[in-house]
């Protein structure tokens, strides 16, 4: 009697997609750990050409006007987009709980239904009531925009036919599931299920989606990566619970840059676009104060102005203590020993307080010689002249080093008023209205710092 031909096992990865034949402990593709599990048998076969859905042309030939972006009428939002909503374009909005994504949503939603045309808004968190009243709050009603509570996706598809609207927001992807695979909701298989029918309806109709995605604790987008690859835009929702600033940072867009950055000021009446966010990341002092001191860093392609603050205080522990808000934690610790080692500054006996104002968050690499001069200038009791910023990467052996964007970064100073700025050596064309001083190394940076007179000048020099 012949032997039953059996079949291997596949396993697959639950985040990326990516299959193998055994079972590994780590993905080969996305790196994670403990997720390939087993997928079923590898089946085989050869598959054939059949009709297709229309006609291959030349290139030049293809029509582009069903890619055009469409405004909003929210500008900061427009700007993440690279321009605007595109119909058919399928946008992953991803944050943490709380942090205003459905207050956003309400308002392009209900501007695009003032504008555009109609509008449909589906909750699968939240019922329709407290919907509408956060709606009444931030003043997001309008006569085309329709709301429905839908955690079943035959339901959410229905409303879809119903309502034919040319704006789909579905809060959230992880709260609807499909009677049609197994899974709860939020599940892998029921994420990738949702998704898909989703984009194949959006591209179908002519339908912009915006679907909203819950985060991890790591602050990635939580389901598997490879919804990620199936939309066209990614965009990160990002802000401090205790700040009204909020952030939306393009992560992948397929119609414009992916590394734009949309600014909102989120209050009790709602969200508003914040053109010139500056003003939220400074203090504003009558006369210069000690551990003070200003930088520039990119958000995307936009310069913003930021105000690094330090406080030294002699500690009565026998490890001094050192605390951080706002700056990375071991560039602080980074900058802390250049600074004792290199620029003789005595730490090692006091308690180091480093902040930021208004809640920003500076990861640069480019604050790292505001945050040298902020310590120094608490360290010594002497405020930095006024007027000064600082732009530089420290490193370990004490040297300055250029930073990207270095001329977009002075612009933004000189048009906020700032007259002196210090920067690495060779920094390249600079604006003509703001005096440059170039330093090497720690010991010129501290220096000219300490230079009050030649920095307080106004006239446009370069040194």
């Amino acid at each position: 009697m012949a032997k039953a031909k059996t079949t291997a096992p596949v396993f697959r990865c639950s985040e990326c997609g990516w299959s193998t034949a055994k079972w590994v402990g780590r993905c080969g593709e996305c790196q994670a750990w403990g997720t390939v599990e087993q997928a079923g048998a590898a089946k085989a076969g050869v598959t054939v050409a059949g009709p297709v859905t229309e006609a291959a042309r030349p290139i030049g030939s293809v029509a582009i006007e069903a890619a055009r972006s469409r405004p909003t009428g929210v500008g900061e939002f427009d700007r993440a987009l690279g321009g605007g909503l595109v119909q058919g374009a399928v946008i992953l909005l991803a944050g943490e709980p709380g942090v205003g994504k459905s207050t956003l949503l309400l308002d392009v939603t209900a501007r695009w239904a003032h504008e555009a045309g109609r509008a449909l808004y589906v909750t699968g968190e939240e019922s329709a009531a407290q919907v509408r009243l956060r709606a009444e709050r931030t003043g997001a009603v309008a006569d085309h925009l329709y709301l429905a509570a839908e955690t079943d996706l035959s339901a959410v598809l229905g409303h879809i036919d119903e309502v034919r609207p040319s704006l789909l927001v579905l809060d959230s992807v992880q709260t609807v599931s499909s009677p049609a695979v197994d899974g709860a909701a939020g599940g892998v298989t029921q994420v990738r299920e949702v998704a898909a029918s989703l984009i194949r309806v959006a591209k179908d109709r002519g339908i912009a989606t915006i679907l909203v995605g819950h985060v991890t604790k790591d602050g990635s987008i939580a389901g598997p990566r490879v919804l990620e690859h199936l939309v066209d835009v990614v965009l990160h929702f990002e802000g401090d619970r205790h700040s009204r600033l909020r952030l939306v940072r393009t992560v992948k867009n397929r119609f414009g840059p992916a590394d734009e950055v949309g600014c909102f000021d989120l209050t009790d009446t709602g969200i508003s676009s914040l053109a010139d966010p500056t003003g939220l990341f400074l203090s504003r002092h009558a006369t210069p104060v000690p551990g003070t001191c200003i930088t520039v860093t990119l958000e995307g392609r936009r310069p913003l102005l930021g105000e690094v603050q330090a406080l030294v205080a002699t500690s009565a522990l026998a490890t001094p203590r050192r605390a951080n808000s706002g700056l990375d934690s071991s560039r602080v610790a980074m900058v802390l020993a250049v600074l004792e080692r290199r620029g003789q500054v005595r730490l090692s006996n006091s308690d180091v307080y480093t902040s930021t104002v208004g809640g920003a968050k500076l990861s640069e690499p480019s604050t790292d010689l505001a945050l040298l001069l902020a310590v120094a200038s608490a360290a010594s009791g002497s405020p930095l002249p006024a007027g000064l910023t600082a732009l530089g990467e420290v490193g370990l052996a004490g040297e300055i080093r250029r930073v990207s964007g270095l001329s977009r970064r002075l612009a933004e100073a000189e048009r906020m008023g700032f007259t002196t700025a210090l920067v690495p050596a060779d920094p390249g064309p600079v604006p003509g209205g703001i005096r440059v001083i170039e330093v090497a190394d720690v010991g010129q940076a501290l220096a000219a710092a300490r230079r009050d007179a030649g920095l307080a000048t106004d006239s446009p020099q370069h040194s």
